[in-house]
């Protein structure tokens, strides 16, 4: 398994590197000054701040904003309609793209 980053400070430090090899993972870091790699992620962690955590602040408490981080997840997932994909949701996307895709295997009836 591959943990990716960006090249910030907190994911170049020997104690991280450390971390990752004891858990079997290798680190891959993209170059500096290059956000492309990282894009996806950034536009998904903006929604979710615009979306979820601005509006509803002050937060009380870390199990309020689990469970609605859980909650924005699936509805991020299954009933959310971005137009880019057909007005469907990502889920219903990607299953589509699979079954598309993905070859039927060959099967022998002997």
């Amino acid at each position: 398994m591959i943990h990716h980053s960006d090249a910030g400070a907190q994911y170049t430090t020997f104690r991280l590197a450390e971390h990752l090899d004891a858990a079997g993972l290798v680190a891959s870091i993209g170059t500096v000054g290059d956000a492309l790699d990282n894009a996806l992620m950034e536009s998904a962690m903006g929604l979710y701040k615009t979306e979820l955590i601005k509006p509803q602040q002050p937060w009380k408490m870390l199990a309020q904003v689990e469970l609605a981080t859980a909650e924005w997840v699936d509805w991020y997932c299954h009933r959310r309609l971005p137009g880019e994909i057909g007005n469907i949701p990502p889920v219903e996307y990607e299953t589509n793209y699979h079954l598309k895709t993905t070859k039927p295997q060959i099967t022998s009836t002997i």
